[in-house]
């Protein structure tokens, strides 16, 4: 991700997934899923990003279906992202 926002000193960055997508790990936060929503927080070293910044978050996770759409919604700290 990209701040193109204000400095932030931590964040939690959404997004909503299709259904049958199951999260199976995460890497430079703190993942979790509930539903069709995953969630990743920062973690100690990365809360920090200046205005500008970017951060490299990832995951791998299965999908039960045949075409995996692209992601719904995301959001930093409850604002709309662009992708």
């Amino acid at each position: 991700m990209t701040n193109r926002g204000a400095a932030l000193t931590g964040w939690t960055l959404t997004l909503t997934v299709a259904d049958g997508v199951r999260l199976t790990n995460g890497w430079n936060g703190e993942w979790s899923q509930s539903g069709n929503r995953l969630t990743v927080r920062n973690v100690s070293w990365n809360g920090s990003v200046p205005t500008g910044g970017t951060v490299a978050v990832g995951f791998q996770g299965t999908f039960t279906g045949t075409t995996l759409p692209a992601f719904g919604e995301v959001t930093l700290d409850g604002t709309a992202c662009t992708t």
